[in-house]
């Protein structure tokens, strides 16, 4: 009698989105982690079809123009997407599928999924923590940093547009939140399929 559901997570990369959904996959089942294709190189320890399937710059545009993609966007001279099908299959099957995308990306899922995802927004307190946490990181050069901050500042005019906000300043704190956002979602009236309730309670 359950649907597939989407749960959404947004927000400026070092604001510990990743680290969050792993502990969210460590407790619970029954999820699907939508992973993005990328054209960007991979990073230290980064694996093809675990974190990210790597393709090439061609190959991502061939997907896009035959409409292989849920959704696409160009971030840091760089694509990112995520492929339809697979989706499709893990919420055929009644799994929460989990997508970890910017801004444009879930304005274009919403338009195609709707009442399905419910949408968090985590961020860092403010500027300077999520810079330093980024200069911690190691991966990224000064350029690409100040490129992260002007584009963290551009999604937090986003926020209004999202179900939830969560300030990760304390990490077993905002777990907890994340936890109890997904307890709560699979308890929606959207997301069960209500003729089938209904059948069920009348032939009990």
């Amino acid at each position: 009698m359950k649907r597939g559901q989407i749960l959404l997570l947004s927000g400026p990369s070092g604001s510990g989105k990743s680290t969050l959904l792993s502990r969210l996959f460590g407790e619970f089942d029954n999820l699907y982690f939508s992973i993005s294709s990328t054209t960007r190189e991979p990073r230290a320890g980064e694996r093809d079809g675990v974190d990210y399937f790597f393709v090439s710059k061609d190959e991502f545009k061939k997907g896009i123009d035959e409409g292989q993609f849920l959704e696409w966007a160009q971030v840091h001279a760089n694509y990112y997407g995520t492929s339809l099908r697979p989706v499709e299959v893990a919420l055929e099957a009644g799994k929460v599928v989990v997508f970890d995308i910017d801004v444009q990306g879930f304005n274009l899922a919403r338009k195609c999924y709707g009442e399905l995802i419910t949408s968090v927004f985590v961020t860092t307190k403010n500027r300077t923590i999520l810079k330093e946490r980024l200069e911690a990181r190691g991966s990224d050069t000064a350029e690409t940093i100040e490129k992260r901050l002007f584009n963290a500042a551009f999604e937090l005019g986003h926020l209004d547009e999202y179900d939830y906000l969560i300030i990760n300043e304390n990490l077993n704190e905002s777990y907890e939140k994340l936890r109890a956002i997904f307890l709560a979602m699979k308890c929606e009236v959207s997301g069960f399929e209500l003729g089938a309730v209904c059948d069920a309670w009348s032939d009990a």
